[in-house]
């Protein structure tokens, strides 16, 4: 079977899209090499982020002149030439998006959220309304849409007015680093480069509004810990810096971007507690990872996060600066506690792994093909 993929992001975003489409490749791959995955860049990565270990997996770039110099004109619509040229006999849009006139082949799309429905206020005016387009049609136009998470199951129906029964959830994995254990020399090694405290505090990905990596911050005030902050900083981050420098905070927090994925994930493994308070997330890979690394977390008590972290992580109204706080202190003062939510973490987390991605989305090909 021959499959294609919308793979823009596989080659060119470093995380978030890219890492979900990374993740499932490999994965799909290793377990159905049978198969052929055609991988659909509209040009070259300046890096290289993917690289497979298996012979059925194929970079396709633009066929013509034309769409070598109009990336974007190949992607909406003149790949489908290359796909019917290729005998492809399914295409997978892996981020909300489909070429127009899909309906020749038959297709899948992956939905990962509908933040921008959801909490508008978070987006432009012009964001907004590009991605409900492209997303709308995409749902319209797809044999099947995945979803990742319940929640985003239930966003798609209340949202776009899909049929639940043309909506399949398939949950993410992790990459496969933040799941093996590292040595003491390793940890060592990646504690002394960025200089980090004994004990500390994590929270990982872009800090931006949504995100909420301010309210860490403000809980930490009269908690004798540090917190570690790594991701792409935003306009955002000068409102948490401003609240570090009033409240003489600057050496308990420190910032961090552009971490390669092994020492992001010993950093994983070397933190007292993962903390995630983001208002809102489709799915929430950064809790996975944590549960994966065998570090305890507390995250949001709404929406996907009780979904993604599992009966034994902890959950607080993410703007209950008090709540959290003590959150924090029970955890650090609990260690049977802490034991216990790490090892039912790490075999909750077990559900997300890469076979059961790979063995549900290799079943959705399957019935489309047997209904073709």
């Amino acid at each position: 079977m021959k499959i294609g993929y919308e793979a823009k992001r596989i080659f060119h975003n470093k995380s978030g899209l890219g890492n979900y489409g990374r993740d499932l490749i490999r994965s799909l791959s290793k377990y159905y090499p049978i198969n052929e995955y055609y991988l659909y860049n509209p040009k070259k990565g300046k890096e290289i982020l993917f690289s497979s270990e298996n012979i059925n997996t194929v970079e396709k770039l633009p066929f013509s002149l034309f769409h070598r110099l109009f990336k974007n004109i190949w992607r909406q619509k003149g790949v489908i030439k290359d796909l019917l040229k290729d005998n492809i006999l399914i295409f997978h849009g892996l981020s909300g998006e489909l070429p127009t006139g899909i309906n020749k082949i038959k297709s899948v799309v992956t939905i990962h959220d509908l933040i921008f429905v959801r909490y508008p206020e978070y987006y432009s005016f012009f964001d907004r309304k590009i991605h409900l387009l492209k997303v709308s049609k995409a749902a319209k136009n797809a044999d099947t849409i995945i979803a990742v998470s319940e929640q985003t199951k239930r966003d798609i129906i209340e949202f776009l007015g899909e049929d639940e029964h043309k909506i399949k959830v398939v949950y993410q994995t992790c990459h496969n680093a933040f799941k093996k254990t590292y040595s003491d020399k390793e940890k060592k090694e990646v504690c002394e480069k960025y200089n980090l405290p004994k004990k500390f505090l994590l929270n990982v990905g872009t800090i931006e509004e949504r995100k909420n990596a301010k309210t860490i911050v403000k809980a930490i005030k009269d908690i004798n810990i540090s917190l570690v902050l790594i991701g792409k900083e935003t306009k955002y981050t000068e409102s948490i810096k401003k609240y570090i420098k009033n409240n003489s905070l600057e050496d308990r927090v420190m910032f961090f971007k552009n971490i390669n994925t092994r020492e992001l994930a010993i950093i994983y493994q070397l933190a007292s507690i993962f903390i995630y308070p983001s208002v809102f997330e489709g799915f929430g890979i950064p809790i996975i990872e944590a549960l994966y690394s065998k570090t305890p977390v507390i995250t949001n008590e709404n929406g996907v996060f009780p979904e993604v972290g599992g009966p034994d992580s902890i959950y607080v109204d993410p703007f209950n600066v008090k709540d959290l706080k003590n959150k924090i202190n029970l955890i650090l003062s609990d260690l049977s506690l802490k034991e216990k939510m790490i090892d039912n973490g790490f075999l909750f987390a077990q559900k997300f792994s890469n076979k059961n991605m790979a063995d549900q989305t290799i079943s959705i090909y399957q019935n489309l093909i047997k209904n073709k």
